[in-house]
């Protein structure tokens, strides 16, 4: 695996800006490196067996068995003559959600999408496509694992966690973010990231403050700090009508601690 040490830069690029269609500067398996510390890694190609399980779980989110939350940012009519269809956007979160700031008391809250009888193959494929992504990640970043594993037990009480290392999910179908910081994550902690793609162009993760770009191939995995940088997705553009870009995403979110407290003061 290739190293790569990573430099800051200075650059004009703020939070909410919108990510231009770049060219990849990471193209082949990379191990990130900062100020001497592994921080995150990139595989163009996932193992066979966790290769097989992303599969499934991006055939089941592609299917109407799993419901979705739409995205709705404006209509865009793409010329005909290229092909081009309008890009559909939608999401599906598994596992703890953020704690609602504007109710009376915080507390934890689960995806309903994990009563949703249809969706159980997907959930279960979802899962154990994390467990083997953890495996990776222990194997690439030992030290990381034991981290992670210490930060997400003594900050998430147990029912919120969905994995060893990870409290939530997001899968999101043909979204390119903008330029923004994952604040809400657990500090200390990576993310895993499965990349599926089919007939599109572009969703490619950049990282100015080292300008970065990461060709997000299909069947690619991407494991980083979210919370560490600003980072956002080039423009995705279908190349036939049932072209797209998914982003299967594994974190951890903070904001869990008080109600472990409180569930420790009670006993």
């Amino acid at each position: 695996m290739k190293e790569l040490h990573l430099q800051k830069i200075n650059h004009s690029i703020k939070i909410g800006n919108i990510c231009k269609d770049l060219s990849p500067t990471v193209t082949e398996d990379t191990l990130f490196i900062e100020n001497g510390e592994p921080i995150g890694f990139y595989l163009r190609q996932t193992p066979k067996k966790l290769s097989m399980l992303i599969d499934v779980a991006n055939n089941e989110l592609n299917s109407p068995r799993v419901p979705k939350v739409v995205m709705d940012r404006g209509t865009r009519k793409l010329t005909v003559s290229k092909g081009l269809n309008h890009v559909q956007q939608y999401s599906a979160s598994l596992g703890a959600c953020v704690p609602r700031a504007h109710m009376r008391r915080d507390y934890g809250r689960t995806s309903q999408l994990h009563s949703v009888a249809s969706a159980k193959t997907f959930i279960k494929a979802m899962l154990l496509a994390c467990c083997e992504g953890e495996i990776l990640l222990k194997q690439y970043m030992p030290e990381q694992y034991e981290k992670q594993l210490k930060l997400v037990q003594e900050n998430v009480p147990k029912k919120y966690q969905l994995t060893n290392l990870f409290t939530s999910s997001i899968s999101n179908f043909n979204i390119a973010a903008p330029y923004h910081q994952d604040r809400g994550n657990l500090k200390g902690c990576v993310n895993l990231i499965f990349s599926k793609k089919q007939d599109a162009r572009g969703g490619r993760l950049h990282i100015p403050d080292y300008d970065v770009v990461i060709d997000n191939l299909d069947g690619s995995m991407l494991a980083y700090p979210a919370w560490r940088n600003m980072h956002g997705v080039t423009p995705i553009t279908p190349t036939t009508e049932h072209g797209y870009r998914n982003s299967l995403v594994f974190y951890s979110i903070n904001g869990l601690q008080k109600f472990m407290e409180e569930k420790n003061a009670a006993t």
